[in-house]
């Protein structure tokens, strides 16, 4: 197995064909459900898929810095034993040999869990998160655990004890966040697809800047037990991959009632991949145009009045509608703050200047706030399919602007002026507890990935997936890949203040 020094990842670039380097007849650029399929046929094998994975690790890694941890050689013979169930006819499903990444705030018994951070530098956890378990199981092969932003605090990955996560389609920019490794590592072909945790739109927004498909189920529809909490109410898991169909296939693996999860709820078991071929045609589109559609910069609002036109000729037409506000805000930081107690009284330093201060704020909160939010929390959760009735989903833009340089990103975040709140459409959905994903819908005259964002009621996930693979039939936007090539230039970055 393979770690990072303590401040940053460095690989020896493989010496790769050109024609790997170029994207060309690389097995490592196909679909997830098309490479499933292949192995199926025994056209290719869980080691050739991973070596062609690995061999792109070695070519982008060092520019995209997406991984903490590789998992080479566990990975290497996990796929060896795959290959021997391949040869037997024995196959798991379609998952059986595919390279997966995971967030690495999901713990993996005996390889290390940072959470991005110097305080679980050397953190072993002594046994798997749920949703690794049941992806193992289904016969998904780790390739490594991907880089965040610090303890999932945010919304960029510019900050990251291993450094800064670069958009694979502007190397200067960030991939947004907190999910930023998994979204750059899908995007760039270092695995087939990742999972990502999302508490206040953590894999929606890197599916959006790197230009996947990134889904957050309802609350409770997959385990977060053995996941590193930013906070518990909010926290969701979900899988970000190259398309709708892809993330329907990981969604099978992750989905399912765990009684030893708080948050888990029993939900009848959902076949999602056969979900993705019901009829869309009769669909209701509505458009939550306030305050969603407002201050969108330019390129996003075209794009995005662009799908709307196409999903209304898929669909039974598209009507305007609202959905509850949620600007007043919940006062939930407390519970934050009670997960790293501990570590806190046993000295801060070891967390990051951004990080500290929102602790800070986070320990001063009072119960009484956060009992009155809870139950303001549970009240919209409990009515929020009301205003479902004369819609079936709902369509906005996943961000209203584009990613930011990693430099201006860094600068902000450490910055203790008072900032103007952040145009942002994801946060409301995690207040909500209902699905909602993202997937590619254009790019920004200056070549940035677009977002789409698809929501529903509770427990709509299939019809998501449905209508998000409809639109991607008639599209090719997650088709397309970023600009990388083995001998691009790594932006230099700005110096950090010391603090």
């Amino acid at each position: 197995m393979t770690h990072t020094s303590r401040r940053a990842f460095f690989l020896l670039p493989a010496l790769a064909p050109a024609l790997l380097a170029q994207g060309q007849d690389d097995p490592a650029l196909l679909s997830l459900a098309e490479a499933a399929a292949r192995i199926r046929s025994g056209a290719l094998t869980p080691t050739r898929l991973l070596e062609a994975c690995l061999a792109r690790v070695d070519l982008y890694q060092p520019k995209l810095n997406a991984f903490v941890t590789v998992t080479r050689d566990l990975a290497r013979a996990h796929a060896r034993q795959l290959d021997a169930e391949q040869k037997a006819g024995k196959f798991r499903g379609p998952l059986h040999g595919i390279p997966i990444a995971l967030k690495d705030n999901i713990d993996t018994q005996g390889i290390r869990t940072t959470a991005a951070s110097a305080a679980f530098d050397d953190r072993l956890p002594q046994q798997d998160a749920e949703v690794a378990r049941r992806l193992r199981e289904a016969g998904a092969v780790m390739i490594g655990k991907t880089n965040l932003h610090e303890f999932a605090a945010g919304g960029t990955n510019a900050t990251s004890y291993f450094g800064p996560v670069r958009n694979p389609w502007a190397l200067e920019r960030n991939p947004g966040g907190s999910s930023g490794g998994s979204g750059a590592a899908v995007a760039a072909g270092l695995c087939f697809g990742a999972l990502g945790t999302d508490t206040g739109g953590s894999v929606r927004i890197p599916a959006a800047f790197c230009g996947i498909t990134g889904l957050k189920p309802t609350y409770g529809l997959v385990s977060i037990r053995g996941i590193i909490p930013l906070t518990f109410t909010l926290d969701h898991c979900g899988p970000m991959t190259r398309s709708a169909e892809d993330a329907a296939i990981l969604l099978n693996a992750m989905a399912g009632y765990d009684r030893l999860d708080i948050a888990s709820v029993e939900h009848p078991r959902e076949d999602y991949i056969a979900a993705l071929r019901q009829p869309v045609r009769g669909l209701r589109l509505g458009i939550p145009r306030e305050p969603f559609f407002d201050h969108v910069d330019a390129d996003i609002a075209k794009a995005v009045e662009d799908a709307i036109a196409l999903l209304a000729k898929l669909t039974a037409g598209v009507r305007d509608c609202t959905l509850p506000p949620t600007s007043e805000g919940f006062r939930l930081g407390g519970e934050m703050y009670a997960w790293h107690e501990e570590n806190v009284k046993g000295g801060s330093g070891r967390y990051q200047l951004p990080l500290r201060r929102s602790m800070d704020g986070s320990s001063k909160l009072l119960a009484y706030q956060y009992i009155q939010s809870r139950w303001r929390l549970e009240l919209l959760r409990r009515t929020i399919d009301d205003s479902f009735r004369d819609v079936d989903v709902v369509a906005l833009p996943t961000r209203r602007r584009s990613p930011r340089l990693i430099d201006d990103a860094r600068k902000r975040e450490r910055s203790d002026k008072p900032r103007d709140p952040e145009l942002e459409n994801t946060s409301q959905f995690n207040f909500y507890g209902i699905p909602a994903v993202s997937i590619p819908c254009g790019f920004t005259s200056a070549g940035l990935p677009i977002g789409l964002t698809l929501a529903g009621p509770r427990f709509s996930e299939g019809r998501l997936l449905a209508l998000a693979h409809a639109y991607q039939q008639q599209t090719d936007f997650h088709k397309r890949r970023p600009p990388l090539t083995p001998d691009m230039k790594v932006p230099e970055l700005a110096a950090e203040e010391t603090a």
